[in-house]
């Protein structure tokens, strides 16, 4: 039984499937098994919305045969060569009156049959219940990474591609920092962006909303198993919206209580290390600086500074790189209105001393300035 399974062509196995089962657990399992369905759903949304899915695939399957063989039987049945002869009469036949009738409303039964179920799936996934305590999670697209920050746990996180090397078989679907989420707790996604339109996409949690600068749209998941579930920005943002891939992990309540703990830590240690009062070298700036430089600007102003003018301008032999300090860090801290350049107000003073130190120093440069904790500090 098994050898002629596989003998068939998929889509063979997937019509029988659904015919089969017409959209119940057996099917579903089988179009899954041969990768030409959904991914399998772990969200309570998305099962909700996998099932309508299965349910329509059913209908539409069983429609389909039922036309298909009219259509086949009436070519062999009426043909020409067998001597059959048209009926010229029949637009004035009661079949032929009514079923102009008959066929529409058939249709619309159909048609109100799915949409009552997807009526009420709908309101469930817009609307974010409030009988229990939620996990708000601000999600902010950037060109081109994601922001995260749990609103309820003082956390934010910086999500970003990573290389090829980094992530082999996943690479542009693989990031530096994962969205860790609990199973089992209703999250609350709250959906804006900083610059242009972009969409939150995870097929598995059935989440795809648009984030618009200026707005705040949301949605919610209750995910039920843990897993790791890859999805991506899915609006046209710009030349590396194919680098904004998202990686959401779903943990145990007490594993997702322990990263927060952890994260909140880092932040602090970060925070503390910032404000120490001394004077930091220029090889530790510039390597720090390095880091920061290739995570959060070289999507736009490239690895070696060149840029891509117009919309993002060049800081190698920049006028601002080789200028006054001061009005390099502000434009780091308070971006440029008008154009792309957001800002970056949200790094700490150790981390745009030692972004604006390598920039002044890197791709020939050279100015030799040192920017010290405090400067920044004082220009804030």
């Amino acid at each position: 039984m098994l050898a002629t399974k596989r003998s068939l062509p998929k889509y063979l196995l997937a019509l029988g499937a659904a015919i089969a089962g017409l959209g119940g657990t057996a099917a579903a399992e089988e179009v899954q098994r041969w990768g030409v369905n959904f991914p399998p759903p772990v969200s309570t949304t998305a099962q909700e919305i996998y099932d309508i899915h299965m349910f329509t695939m059913g209908i539409a399957t069983v429609l389909l045969v039922i036309i298909f063989a009219v259509v086949i039987y009436s070519l062999i049945v009426h043909r020409k060569s067998r001597g059959f002869k048209p009926d010229q009469q029949f637009h004035e036949t009661w079949f032929g009156r009514w079923s102009w009738v008959f066929v529409p409303i058939m249709v619309l039964g159909v048609d109100l049959t799915i949409a009552g179920a997807a009526q009420r799936t709908l309101e469930r996934v817009w609307v974010v219940p409030q009988d229990q305590p939620l996990v708000d999670v601000k999600v902010i697209g950037h060109q081109w990474y994601w922001e995260f920050v749990y609103l309820d746990h003082d956390v934010t996180i910086e999500s970003r591609y990573t290389s090829p090397e980094e992530a082999g078989i996943h690479y542009l679907r693989d990031v530096d920092n994962r969205l860790v989420l609990p199973t089992n707790q209703r999250v609350r996604f709250l959906h804006t962006s900083s610059d242009v339109i972009h969409a939150f996409w995870v097929p598995e949690l059935a989440v795809k909303k648009d984030a618009i600068p200026g707005y705040i749209t949301e949605t919610w998941v209750n995910i039920q198993q843990e897993g790791v579930f890859r999805g991506q920005c899915a609006e046209l943002c710009g030349t590396w919206h194919a680098r904004m891939p998202i990686v959401v992990e779903a943990v145990s309540q007490e594993e997702f209580d322990g990263w927060i703990e952890e994260q909140q830590e880092i932040r602090m240690a970060a925070l503390a290390e910032a404000a120490e009062e001394r004077e930091w070298d220029k090889d530790d700036l510039m390597a720090r600086g390095q880091s920061l430089y290739n995570s959060r600007c070289a999507a736009c102003h490239q690895e070696d500074g060149s840029g891509m003018p117009p919309a993002f301008p060049a800081i190698k032999g920049s006028p601002v790189a080789t200028g006054p300090i001061s009005e390099h860090i502000g434009i780091i801290l308070n971006g440029v209105p008008g154009t792309a350049m957001a800002a970056w107000n949200s790094l700490n003073d150790l981390e745009i001393a030692a972004l604006v130190t390598y920039q002044r120093n890197a791709w020939g440069n050279d100015t030799g300035d040192v920017v010290q904790p405090a400067e920044v500090k004082a220009e804030r």
